[in-house]
């Protein structure tokens, strides 16, 4: 940058959670400072942590002159009162101690809210105050709490992972979870908006079948043997800890990229129960890669009674279906997380799921307000 207006431009705020106006704040004082540093400040009746704000903004200005550093502040919020301000303030300089432009002097305060022009005279700065009014970018962070599909398009991937209801279909082998899990998304996305880019995330576990049988068949045919079949597979532990982590990070990239709600077929917990069954155990690698998901909405698990097992050359549990949905039953009912069963014809299942997703929908994201 050539001649910057300014040496040290701050902002501070909640970033609860950061959106586009909050972008366009940072970006104005980037394009006129020479330093940047980002203030976040988290009190502890809010529902998001100050970490997660924190890193969705480190993400973001990345490699750039922008500095971002966070601290709580449970403060109560009196702009007629000095003492409270004072408090205020000398959080703020506490926090600025922990970045790295901690020994340049303030000397320009951006902001959008009305306490920009004092808080830049209690830091002897330049107040610069932009879109007070919020023309230029239509959005506030507590329009974005109240409805955040109404406004999806104008938060940042990160924070879409992090809000993103994850719908999880799980269930013993050919008892629907792919048909269900597809037609749940495609119910999504049929509805537009937001929802139309409702995210699905196939089950690897899938995908790493075909790889290991591909490749032992291949190896057959280079050592003159028979062709092995699915029932001639071998499952190391170490399989479905590749499984669960790779599905994991499947989960996260599509969560990023998608809707208000992700579709996913299988997940890491249900990995714990395919372990147990080719296994006998579940390690603890694989328990551990179960208990660091990010929270589920719901899981939806597919019984099968009723449903014919059809066998497509990759399936190897027919006589293991009724113990695996049993076992799903008693892992779902050992978690927190809402969980419905169901059964009956693709039609019947795929409107009991929407129905569950609906319901989930309605009942919001229960963000706290925050202090203030």
């Amino acid at each position: 940058m050539t001649n910057p207006a300014f040496e040290h431009g701050m902002i501070i705020g909640k970033f609860y959670p950061p959106h586009a106006g909050h972008h366009f704040l940072v970006d104005s004082a980037a394009s006129t400072c020479a330093r940047v540093s980002v203030v976040v400040m988290a009190s502890a009746v809010e529902s998001i942590p100050l970490a997660a704000r924190v890193g969705w903004l480190r993400e973001a200005f990345a490699d750039t002159h922008v500095d971002v550093v966070g601290i709580m502040d449970d403060l109560e919020i009196d702009y007629e009162d000095d003492g409270i301000w004072a408090g205020h303030v000398a959080l703020m300089r506490e926090a600025l101690t922990t970045g790295r432009h901690a020994h340049v002097p303030v000397d320009a305060v951006f902001s959008s809210e009305p306490y920009g022009a004092e808080l830049a005279r209690r830091f002897d700065a330049a107040p610069v105050l932009l879109d007070p009014a919020r023309a230029a970018v239509p959005i506030s962070a507590t329009k974005v709490r109240a409805d955040p599909i109404s406004h999806w398009g104008l938060i940042e991937p990160a924070v879409r992972a992090w809000l993103a209801r994850r719908v999880v279909v799980v269930g013993a082998e050919s008892t629907g979870t792919t048909t269900l899990s597809l037609g749940l998304a495609a119910s999504l996305r049929a509805r537009g908006d937001a929802h139309a880019l409702t995210g699905w995330v196939p089950e690897y576990g899938r995908t790493l079948t075909v790889v290991k049988l591909a490749v032992a068949r291949a190896l057959a045919v280079r050592e003159g043997r028979a062709e092995p079949s699915i029932f001639d597979l071998v499952w190391q532990d170490s399989d479905f800890l590749d499984v669960a982590e790779r599905q994991s990070a499947d989960e996260d990239h599509a969560a990023r990229r998608g809707g208000p709600v992700l579709v996913c077929d299988t997940d890491a917990l249900a990995t714990t129960v395919w372990q147990e069954r080719y296994r006998g155990a579940i390690t603890a690698e694989v328990a551990a890669a179960a208990t660091s998901m990010p929270p589920r909405a719901l899981y939806i698990l597919t019984g099968d009674e009723g449903v014919p097992f059809e066998d497509d050359g990759l399936r190897d549990g027919e006589h293991l279906r009724a113990w695996m949905t049993g076992r799903f039953r008693e892992v779902l009912a050992a978690q927190g997380t809402p969980w419905i069963e169901v059964t009956g014809s693709r039609e019947e299942r795929l409107t009991r799921a929407v129905a569950a997703v609906d319901d989930l929908l309605a009942r919001g994201w229960g963000l706290a307000d925050p202090l203030g």
